[in-house]
């Protein structure tokens, strides 16, 4: 299965971040032995804002180990009734909208989701398959 990368993973990796790099880096190696990787643009834009250049960029989260999917309109829709959804139970406006894009992604092409942020993927994509620390 496909498996849609979250970028605070990403991040972890790419930080090595002193509480979660060990098991990011594991999980995330496993499942590349086994999957396919997959980022999309607003994983990619996230990622991006700790690089110079954008060949820095593709040389940490190269396309040979990460296929680049674009979103689909059926996304941009669901992420759209999800936002809509949180922001009536009293989410913050300033929430990011693009966790919602990723979660809706994942969620119409059938994608498994590799995450640290279970909280808010549980609750507004019920049915998504997520990988995640103690889950």
């Amino acid at each position: 299965m496909d498996i849609l990368v979250d970028s605070n993973i990403l991040l972890d990796v790419l930080t090595e971040d002193p509480k979660w790099f060990q098991w990011s880096s594991t999980t995330l190696g496993l499942h590349a032995e086994q999957s396919v990787l997959v980022i999309n643009p607003i994983v990619y834009a996230e990622v991006s804002i700790g690089f110079d250049s954008i060949e820095e960029l593709e040389s940490a989260i190269p396309a040979r180990a990460f296929r680049r999917d674009e979103l689909p309109w059926e996304a941009a829709f669901l992420a759209g009734k999800c936002f809509l959804a949180y922001r009536r139970r009293g989410g913050r406006r300033g929430a990011p909208l693009p966790d919602f894009y990723i979660g809706a992604h994942a969620a119409v092409r059938g994608m498994c989701l590799l995450t640290r942020d279970v909280r808010r993927y549980k609750t507004y994509f019920p049915k998504l398959n997520l990988i995640a620390p103690h889950h």
